[in-house]
């Protein structure tokens, strides 16, 4: 009887962890209006968690995911082959976790002092449609979009027509559903395809852009010319791309180290080299406006929402202790049958990647913001 009484005193206990974690996360956004990033709530997360996967089939699915990566045995060429299988499994299990912790726009930014987080990561969607020289009524794409908050961004700063272009079945339906709410489904929209392989007539778009999404490209060069052949003649490519820089060193093992953690916690089937996607762009044909490490010269470090030594309300699920508490949010879900068993192992694995993001942007041998400006010839 001591057991059996033991066993449910430990089950709701864990009930009334879950539910304390719910309010705490939850009701200061409700009621206070503090965390400016998400407006989903614990509910939403534990509801999406798995994508377009059978809640079922989660678990194998994380599994499968985990295998393509070096600590799991994984092998880079295998991950590059089914990259899109990859990809596809990574944002089924992630986009709940990111929209929950970044809202609608899964992106760093340069960020000035007395900026807010999301303050910057507007200016930094607005500095490229600056950049591109865009017009009212052009036809802009957006490649790899993911659920479309910078599309809905862009198009509003713009007053132009942005086309998204992404794979997964699940950040589509989302994006529409927001873009619906936006009141920007009439001249917005996705196009589920493949970005080595687009559906677009040569000389299609005014402008293509590029927000931390081209990385999961499993070939620069494949991606870069597919971009270039949907280009209109004498129009312009803007990206910032996730790289490694000069300062990496492929000798040193903890380098490497942190690379394959940003690799299976981002879904990435290598990490290139700015200078390798400075060739690529050139090989696909593009004249190089110019190019910039934009986290060089950042007032403050890209990286500090994901830093264990900040603390902010504004971005409170992307601290440390928002993320402690999210990963205890996870837990009771789970264990309540409310979030599909695997949702624990994906937010362990995020939270790896973002120890390696920190790290990375710390050690300046990684940035998510490598930008260029490219043209296509006339």
């Amino acid at each position: 009887m001591q057991c059996a009484s033991n066993h449910q005193y430990f089950f709701f206990s864990f009930l009334i962890l879950g539910f304390l974690l719910l309010v705490i996360l939850d009701l200061p956004e409700l009621v206070f209006g503090v965390f400016e990033m998400s407006k989903t709530g614990a509910m939403d997360l534990a509801s999406g968690l798995g994508g377009k996967i059978e809640k079922s089939d989660v678990l194998s699915a994380v599994d499968k995911y985990e295998k393509y990566h070096v600590c799991h045995g994984g092998e880079e060429e295998d991950r590059k082959s089914d990259y899109s299988d990859m990809v596809n499994k990574y944002y089924d299990l992630v986009t709940s976790f990111y929209e929950f912790g970044w809202g609608e726009s899964f992106h760093f930014a340069h960020r000035w002092k007395g900026e807010s987080l999301k303050e910057s990561i507007k200016r930094h969607e607005h500095f490229l449609a600056l950049q591109l020289g865009v017009k009212p009524g052009q036809k802009v794409l957006d490649v790899g979009c993911g659920i479309g908050g910078p599309l809905r961004e862009f198009a509003r700063f713009s007053s132009t027509s942005v086309t998204g272009l992404n794979n997964n079945e699940y950040q589509i339906s989302r994006g529409k559903e927001l873009n619906r709410i936006a009141g920007v489904d009439k001249t917005c929209d996705f196009v589920k395809a493949d970005f080595m392989k687009m559906p677009f007539p040569d000389n299609s778009y005014d402008a293509v852009y590029a927000i931390e999404a081209t990385c999961h490209a499993p070939d620069a060069y494949g991606c870069y010319k597919e971009i270039y052949r949907v280009l209109k003649p004498g129009q312009y490519f803007a990206a910032y791309e996730w790289c490694m820089t000069d300062a990496f060193d492929p000798n040193n093992q903890n380098h490497q180290k942190i690379k394959a953690e940003i690799e299976i916690g981002d879904g990435l089937p290598d990490i290139r080299l700015t200078t390798k996607c400075l060739e690529a762009l050139k090989q696909a044909g593009f004249e190089v406006v110019w190019e910039k490490d934009l986290a060089v010269d950042s007032p403050v470090p890209w990286y500090l929402p994901l830093d264990k030594s900040h603390f902010s309300l504004s971005s409170f699920r992307l601290t440390a202790v928002g993320r402690f508490m999210t990963k205890n949010m996870v837990k009771a879900l789970e264990f309540v049958g409310l979030a599909p068993k695997g949702s624990q192992r994906v937010q362990d694995f995020l939270e790896k990647a973002a120890e390696g993001l920190v790290e990375g942007g710390k050690k300046e041998i990684f940035t998510p913001m490598y930008f260029f400006l490219a043209r296509k010839p006339e």
